[in-house]
């Protein structure tokens, strides 16, 4: 079971940032690509961003295009979504996620998942 843990969720006015952070226990993240999802309160759960084993490729879901970066650092088996510009409509519940299809960035029946950590965009 991989083991998955979000970080740097919280309560953030319109227009700024958060830093989300997706640690990996037990287990290395090298070999991995990695998604980070949400939740939005009576929505379904929806691919946010993935990024390739290696970081050289990345999938945006077109919501959060030209605001949202996601990276990773293998030396500290951590992945990040750094998000920018935030809005109203970005509050939801971010999973990270491993063992997904990464190039739809979907998650599937064998994806292991994080606990989650909330973001809440208001002013």
């Amino acid at each position: 079971q991989l083991q998955l843990v979000e970080s740097g969720g919280g309560l953030v006015q319109p227009g700024g940032s958060l830093r989300l952070s997706c640690a990996a226990s037990g287990f290395t993240l090298d070999y991995h690509a990695i998604g980070w999802f949400r939740q939005a309160p009576g929505k379904e759960r929806e691919g946010v961003s993935c990024i390739s084993s290696a970081g050289r490729n990345t999938v945006y879901a077109d919501s959060v295009k030209g605001r949202f970066t996601i990276s990773r650092d293998n030396a500290k088996n951590t992945v990040y979504l750094q998000m920018n510009s935030l809005k109203p409509e970005d509050t939801a519940i971010y999973y990270c996620a491993a063992n997904i299809l990464f190039r739809l960035c979907r998650s599937h029946s064998g994806t292991s998942w994080g606990q989650g950590t909330q973001v809440t965009v208001s002013s």
